[in-house]
């Protein structure tokens, strides 16, 4: 569909698009296209019948679409254009069957004009595009309707000739008509694999498929998860002597080193809050040893986050909550739409990390128990978690 402003330019030099200059380009094919079909029609009709009128419509049409092209180039505003070809090929293609002489004796050349509504689909709405659909039937049923007279007082042309042209215009318009709809199929293809991409960058390849296939909510309930909060420790404090750009710059650094070490233990990123980071294992398909790939992941992120220094060259350090258990994971909401978690044992790991020391990865007991044989834990007294009273908790400090 045509880009627009207020004004109705299509594609201004100043602040053309990479998709108005695509379709700006796909239009000038399209009248180039169409302006050399134009002449080898001329050309062949003059072979056959010589200096007529049959001959200079084609010429006509060239004449037309070629000046169209020119004054949108000028004007920077290609609905000339566009709309000048749409209208040619529909009526300088009737106006060429009745100079010959009605539908059987042109060699059904109306099949050309079929292609100005398929031009309309390309680049302009569906209810201009049913226009000129409507502005194309009509033509047809005019044609149609004075068929008879048209072929009486039309060009006298030779059986083989006649079918000659009856061949090429089957045939070459249909070719055409294949190769635009393959572009369209081929666009729309290409637009879907981006907003697959997009869409797999934002969820879990089988919640995403589910939300392209059903209505409503999307979400299920998992038993057995394990779940991660690191926060950068005193980020927001250091944030506020930085530049934005260079701020986000950092986070993004930091977060894409999270990234991999996520995909390296086949874990579920969630998402990022601010400086925080959370990612889940065991979800949103079942995963073996879950448990210890977060664990893993844990001890690296605080491995690889001492190595990164600050503007002041002070090394950066996170802290780490850790809990396992049961979430509700799912989408709601119907835009900016996000993968989330929700229930007690998401609120937990987040207060883990809260109550965590700088440099340190606070666990449940729970979370302690089922890895005691394969880490090293250092255990800590009680303290209060809010909403949960006194709980016993512990730092995981290694691999056994």
């Amino acid at each position: 569909m045509l880009t627009q402003s207020k004004n109705n330019v299509f594609a201004t030099r100043a602040n053309e698009t990479d998709d108005a200059r695509a379709e700006k380009n796909a239009i000038i094919l399209v009248a180039v296209s169409c302006c050399v079909a134009g002449l080898v029609w001329s050309a062949m009709y003059y072979l056959v019948f010589g200096a007529v009128l049959a001959t200079a419509v084609p010429l006509i049409f060239v004449v037309l679409v070629g000046g169209a092209l020119v004054w949108s180039q000028v004007t920077g505003n290609y609905r000339y254009a566009i709309t000048a070809q749409i209208a040619l090929i529909i009526g300088v293609t009737t106006a060429f069957q009745w100079s010959v002489g009605g539908l059987y004796n042109s060699g059904f050349v109306m099949a050309w004009a079929s292609m100005g509504p398929l031009v309309a689909l390309m680049f302009l709405t569906m209810r201009q595009s049913l226009f000129w659909l409507g502005v194309f039937l009509i033509c047809v049923a005019l044609t149609a309707a004075f068929d008879g007279y048209l072929s009486r007082h039309g060009l006298v042309v030779p059986e083989a000739a006649r079918m000659f042209f009856v061949v090429m215009n089957l045939c070459v318009p249909s070719i055409i008509i294949f190769a635009f709809a393959s572009y369209l199929v081929r666009s729309a293809r290409q637009e879907r694999q981006k907003a697959d991409a997009l869409l797999l960058n934002i969820l879990p390849a089988k919640v995403a498929q589910r939300l392209k296939s059903q209505r409503g909510v999307v979400a299920d309930e998992h038993d057995d998860v394990c779940v991660l909060f690191a926060d950068i420790v005193e980020y927001t404090t250091y944030s506020h002597i930085m530049k934005p750009v260079d701020l986000v710059s950092e986070l993004n650094d930091i977060f894409q080193m999270f990234d991999e070490l996520a995909e390296k233990y086949g874990l579920e990123k969630i998402k990022t809050i601010g400086d925080a980071y959370l990612v889940v294992g065991g979800l949103p398909d079942p995963m073996k040893n879950h448990d210890s790939a977060i664990a893993n992941m844990a001890l690296d992120m605080q491995s690889e986050i001492s190595k990164v220094t600050r503007s002041d060259g002070e090394p950066f350090s996170l802290r780490i909550g850790i809990n396992c258990g049961s979430v509700v994971a799912g989408v709601i909401g119907r835009s900016k739409i996000a993968y989330d978690l929700w229930g007690d044992t998401v609120n937990v790991a987040s207060r883990l990390e809260a109550c965590a020391e700088p440099g340190m990865i606070h666990v449940s007991d729970q979370f302690q128990q089922r890895l005691n044989a394969e880490f090293t834990f250092q255990k800590r007294d009680k303290i209060a978690v809010r909403g949960k009273g006194d709980m016993q908790t512990y730092y995981l400090t290694g691999r056994a």
